[in-house]
This record gives C-alpha cells, sequence and structure tokens, in this order.
C-alpha cells in the first residue's frame, strides 16, 4: 500500500510554514481535549523536525515556554522562536529538571517520538511500547500535578494492557487516532488529562 507523500496535510504544512504535517495531529487533539494554555511550560520530547514545538510555542504565548529535546542535530529552522529553548540529548538520560535549565516541573508533555520501524508489524509494535512505557516512568520527573501529556503510541495488545494499568495515574484518559492520521499507519495518541499526586 502507498500512500501521496504530497497529500493534502504536506501542502497545508508548507503554505502555513510548519516543518512536517503532523502538526495537525497535535491541533486536532489541542481542540478536542485543551492540552494546551497561555502560559503553560511545556516539554516536547523528540520534537524533530519541530512542526509541534511551533504550534506549542504559538499555543502558549510570550509568556509561556517550550522546551524541546531531541537526539538529532539541533534544527536552527527554530530558532526564530523566542519562548523556545532547544536541546540534543537522549530524554531518557536526563534524571533531572535542571538538566534542561527548568526550575519546576512542566505543565505539559508531548511526544510524538516513534521508534525505527522495520516494517515487521510485531517488532514496530513492541518498540513502540517499549519507548512509551519510558516516557511513563520518567513523566513523573517532569509532569507536574494536574498536569496534561500526549503520546503516540503504535496499535497492539500489549499497547491496551499496559495503557489501561497507567489509567489510574491521571484524572483522565483518553485515545485519539487524528483525521491527517495516513491511512497505513498504526499509530494513535494517548491523552493524560490531570496528572495525579
Amino acid at each position: 500500500m502507498t500512500f501521496k507523500v504530497q497529500d493534502y496535510y504536506f501542502k497545508k504544512a508548507k503554505k502555513e510554514n510548519y516543518l512536517a504535517r503532523s502538526v495537525y495531529k497535535l491541533e486536532e487533539i489541542d481542540k478536542k481535549f485543551k492540552i494546551l494554555k497561555k502560559d503553560n511550560l511545556v516539554l516536547d520530547l523528540g520534537y524533530y523536525p519541530g512542526s509541534w514545538t511551533q504550534y506549542t510555542s504559538k499555543r502558549v504565548g510570550v509568556r509561556g515556554h517550550v522546551v524541546a529535546v531531541d537526539i538529532q542535530d539541533i534544527n536552527k529552522s527554530l530558532s526564530n522562536l523566542l519562548n523556545i529553548q532547544v536541546f540534543q540529548k537522549d530524554v531518557f538520560e536526563i534524571r533531572d529538571i535542571k538538566d534542561l535549565n527548568l526550575a519546576t516541573k512542566v505543565d505539559v508533555l508531548l511526544s510524538d517520538m516513534a521508534p525505527n520501524t522495520t516494517g515487521i508489524k510485531s517488532v514496530d509494535q513492541a518498540r513502540s511500547l517499549d519507548l512509551v512505557v519510558k516516557i511513563f516512568e520518567i513523566m513523573p520527573t517532569f509532569l507536574k500535578k494536574g498536569g496534561n501529556t500526549v503520546v503516540k503510541i503504535f496499535e497492539g495488545p500489549d499497547a491496551q494492557t499496559f495503557l489501561k494499568s497507567q489509567k489510574h495515574l491521571f484524572q483522565k484518559m483518553e485515545y485519539l487516532r487524528p483525521k491527517s492520521t495516513r491511512s497505513v499507519s498504526k499509530e494513535f495518541f494517548v491523552i493524560g488529562i490531570g496528572l495525579k499526586a
């Protein structure tokens, strides 16, 4: 099965000066669940190339702040955004918020991270779940009580089992496969609203 790379969302992103079509996934999630608010402090894990960071920067406004982290080289296209800070780091090696120049925990934690895919469904599902488990493990280090999260995960029976086991961490947990997701993709997003103590 193939898809047109230059599809509607690809062209829309180009026209609206976003770095990737994935921005429309976050936009839909945010409109539906009100994840981001003005003046929020946000951590964007695996931000590259940076469309989620661009969108979040606009949403939180000049008094808000976005910290974007990825193992890839820093995308200099983001340097014109004044309310962001970009780090080239492995997020799973960060032990303290001070390593990201943060004085407090964040209001929102975003992750559009995905593993390197093989095309073998079971392997890709397992790798995605492994990433998501690690994100949930480090979440208490970064996300404050009452905070929200959006995390990408690939469909699979083990994914559902794990997410059900984490439901108690949030006041509400929702799932969404955004309209802009490609038909061949097995991804969906878990949205955690109101982190409990």
